[in-house]
């Protein structure tokens, strides 16, 4: 199963069971990155170009799954997952987009109807809508909702999903050309690139040499509602992201080359992480940091040790889209706390 279904999945049964809880329980002593994680969370909104978009109409692209698509009308766009929905919407076009995909969280797309049931689209819904355009991934499915929508004559432009800061670019570029806005992709991907590059700046200069070597940082996913307990290795979406924040990716360079391996005490030893990345709901879903340290190994590692968890939003973790900078500021914050 791709990675990105896989994560999905098991998210939207979390979120189908009402995890909606972001915050550590009441009692938490954990130090400086839990902290920082309660001070500093920034509002889960997206911040739409000032400029706004003026689609220059017809578009013709080549689909990632080879096919050519033309795009002629971009009033009521379709966005198949939270990670395009907010690309869509940073780029000036969110009062066209007319639905959701279940992992879209932001407050600005929160009303709009859902399309996926447990991340699978329903190509009834999405047609009920009357769309001029749909946008989806290779990991969007299943296969017959994607040709029925095709076949019902929608274009619908097909993008490779997003898995490290190398994407973010020609991922907004890609999606902006589609959409026949391409003077605002280029506008945004200069501003988003520009913020991460300043995030990159501010890495504490001190923080390396306090460790004498670079923090090791485990990405776990966890739904402990589905007893989904997952530790990521190479494949897992998160290594650029702790790389660029000067850290090391534990599960990679313990020799994990899957995307996700089920967590176990050996695995974890292996690891060795100083400090664990987890997604905020999936935190919450094993009851906090308490329960965390709870799930097999993870006392033991010296991040179990240290009580060193970094969580981060669900919706924009691994999305490497516009809010990245958000991302990568909020993981340097929490990782290296009050380090200058």
């Amino acid at each position: 199963m791709p990675r990105s279904l896989r994560i999905a999945g098991a998210w939207a049964a979390a979120l189908a069971l009402g995890l909606t809880a972001c915050a550590a329980p009441d009692g938490d002593t954990s130090p400086g990155p839990r902290k920082a994680a309660a001070r500093d969370a920034a509002p889960d909104r997206v911040e739409p170009l000032k400029s706004g978009a003026k689609p220059e109409l017809p578009a013709t692209v080549t689909s990632a799954d080879g096919r050519r698509v033309t795009v002629r009308d971009t009033a009521r766009i379709v966005p198949l997952t939270g990670s395009l929905n907010e690309i869509v919407f940073t780029l000036g076009l969110g009062e066209n987009v007319v639905a959701r995909d279940i992992t879209a969280t932001f407050e600005q797309a929160e009303k709009l109807p859902v399309v996926t049931r447990a991340h699978d689209v329903s190509a009834e819904s999405v047609l009920s809508l009357k769309p001029t355009v749909v946008l989806a991934d290779t990991t969007t499915g299943p296969a017959e909702a994607i040709d029925q929508i095709r076949d019902a004559g929608v274009p619908l432009v097909v993008f490779d999903p997003a898995k490290s800061l190398d994407v973010v670019r020609p991922r907004i570029e890609a999606v902006a050309k589609a959409l026949g806005v391409r003077k605002s992709g280029a506008e945004l991907t200069r501003r988003t690139e520009r913020r991460i590059d300043a995030v990159r700046a501010g890495i504490p200069a001190g923080a390396g040499k306090e460790r004498k070597k670079k923090p090791r940082v485990a990405f776990l996913y966890l739904r402990g509602s589905a007893s989904v307990y997952l530790l990521g290795g190479r494949d897992s979406g998160a290594s650029s992201l702790l790389e660029a924040a000067g850290a090391v990716d534990a599960g990679k360079e313990s020799g994990l080359r899957k995307d996700f391996t089920p967590i176990t005490s050996e695995a974890l030893a292996e690891a060795a992480p100083d400090a664990i990345l987890v997604m905020t709901k999936g935190l919450a879903s094993v009851n906090g940091v308490d329960g965390l340290l709870k799930v097999p190994g993870v006392a033991e590692t010296p991040a179990g040790l240290d009580r060193r968890v970094v969580s981060i939003d669900d919706g924009v973790l691994l999305n490497y889209g516009p809010r990245t900078d958000q991302v990568l500021k909020s993981l340097v914050e929490q990782l290296y706390g009050d380090a200058k």
